[in-house]
């Protein structure tokens, strides 16, 4: 029994980094790369994950982004339960699409806080917006958090970033049933 009273009081009291690490892999073209850097340091030294950049590593107004997308949603998909991936763009949009074609990766676009404007049928209303990124993880396992550069603000840009890292998976059976579906559909698609 004292075993289990200072197994339950060392997993109560540790944090993230005591029971596993977290890598967070970074991707972006031009568009993000400001955006980027700035969140890079966030993550790395006030979150205190360990980081990847996989580029854009210097401004260039040029280059283009599936390459650096798709280095970073390779790793995501390579260790799905250990990483995330948090990749920019102009709109993110492009960027998830190219990250979507990776298995186990399940990339989400976010433009940054709306307000609500109709409830929906259930008569649910939304909020600002960042019950997206919220259901994002908890509902769909979300693994890329895209990011649409050149509508978010620093401020509003870490606020997403923070809670897409901190909000868990669920794993209620829906939601896993769900999951498990889409890698099927991935797996059929692929094999043409």
């Amino acid at each position: 029994m004292l075993y289990v009273n200072f197994l339950l009081a060392f997993l109560l009291n540790a944090n993230r980094s005591t029971l596993f690490t977290m890598t967070i892999h970074f991707a972006t073209d031009h568009a993000g790369f400001a955006l980027k850097e700035a969140l890079v340091s966030f993550v790395r030294d006030e979150l205190g994950y360990e980081v990847v950049d996989h580029g854009a590593h210097e401004f260039d107004a040029q280059d283009d982004y599936p390459e650096f997308i798709a280095r970073a949603a390779r790793a995501v998909s390579d260790a799905p339960e250990t990483s995330r991936g948090i990749i920019l763009g102009g709109s993110g949009q492009g960027e998830a699409i190219v990250a979507n074609r990776f298995p186990q990766v399940r990339a989400v676009v976010w433009y940054g806080k709306v307000s609500a404007r109709e409830a929906d049928q259930g008569g649910q209303q939304s909020g600002d917006g960042m019950e997206i990124i919220h259901w994002a993880r908890e509902h769909n396992n979300a693994t890329i958090l895209s990011l649409g550069a050149r509508f978010l603000s620093v401020d509003d840009a870490k606020e997403a970033v923070r809670l897409f890292l901190s909000t868990p998976f669920s794993g209620d059976e829906r939601h896993t049933r769900r999951i498990a579906a889409i890698e099927q559909i991935m797996r059929l698609a692929s094999s043409g």
